[in-house]
């Protein structure tokens, strides 16, 4: 499974990304969230079909007018809609079944302007996966949450509900303009998080086995140097995390 942010309206890329790919490969996708904010942005899950199926459930988060009845979100925590709307996907691999939220964080601003936001998801997210008999089983959600490190005060609105962080991410750097030498330890933009416990019972029944980034500098695009690659791949690297089921 393959989260991708920041696809734009038009999916020329990602269609040739698929054909390289191969025929057992598919994709899920938003539409275009229009506005300044938004960036002219989707959001995508892409996934071999070998490997795993939709299971049914694809949905993106809407924050009520009149509140959320459950208080996942409540009422004036935020004054607009999510700048970029998570987007959420069911998937089902032999008899487990997860869902996988995908997010990207509106960037910009001070950090104080973030918090409702990542408050607003993290307590969405915390309500969703109470409702044990629904589809909230195994919920991860991953993205770009424009983060600080352990103990800001965005990353204590984003952990505020109980979310956990993968184990291990936190030694990776994020972004292509640092490194393992020199790990930028302010920006802990992109993480993979989820809920270990829920009302003191066990949360996740996948099983945890290892966490990591994708280095690509060198490995594609190999005439670019550091900032050509940025535009032309991407500005951060990709981060993984290994389940068994």
């Amino acid at each position: 499974m393959i989260a991708v942010q920041e696809v734009k309206a038009n999916l020329r890329a990602l269609r040739h990304v698929l054909k390289k790919l191969g025929p057992d490969y598919n994709f899920l996708l938003t539409d275009v969230t229009l506005g300044d904010p938004g960036n002219g942005e989707r959001l995508a899950f892409l996934f071999d079909t070998r490997r795993v199926r939709p299971s049914g459930l694809a949905c993106e988060l809407v924050v009520p007018e009149i509140g959320d009845p459950n208080h996942a979100i409540p009422v004036n925590r935020l004054q607009r809609q999510f700048a970029r709307t998570p987007y959420a996907v069911s998937f089902l691999r032999g008899e487990k079944t997860f869902v996988l939220v995908t997010l990207h964080v509106n960037y910009g601003g001070s950090p104080a302007d973030l918090v409702g936001e990542l408050v607003g998801i993290a307590r969405w997210l915390r309500n969703w996966a109470e409702r044990m008999d629904d589809y909230g089983q195994n919920l991860i959600c991953m993205g770009d949450f424009n983060i600080d490190r352990r103990g800001d005060p965005l990353w204590q609105a984003f952990t505020s509900t109980g979310l956990t962080p993968a184990p291990g991410l936190d030694r990776f750097p994020r972004t292509l303009f640092s490194s393992l030498e020199k790990p930028d330890l302010k920006s802990f933009y992109d993480q993979i998080a989820w809920f270990e416990t829920v009302r003191g019972k066990p949360y996740l029944t996948l099983d945890f086995r290892a966490s990591g980034h994708v280095d690509f500098q060198g490995a594609v695009l190999t005439g670019l140097d550091r900032n050509q690659l940025s535009w032309r791949m991407s500005d951060h690297y990709p981060l993984w995390v290994e389940f068994g089921v």
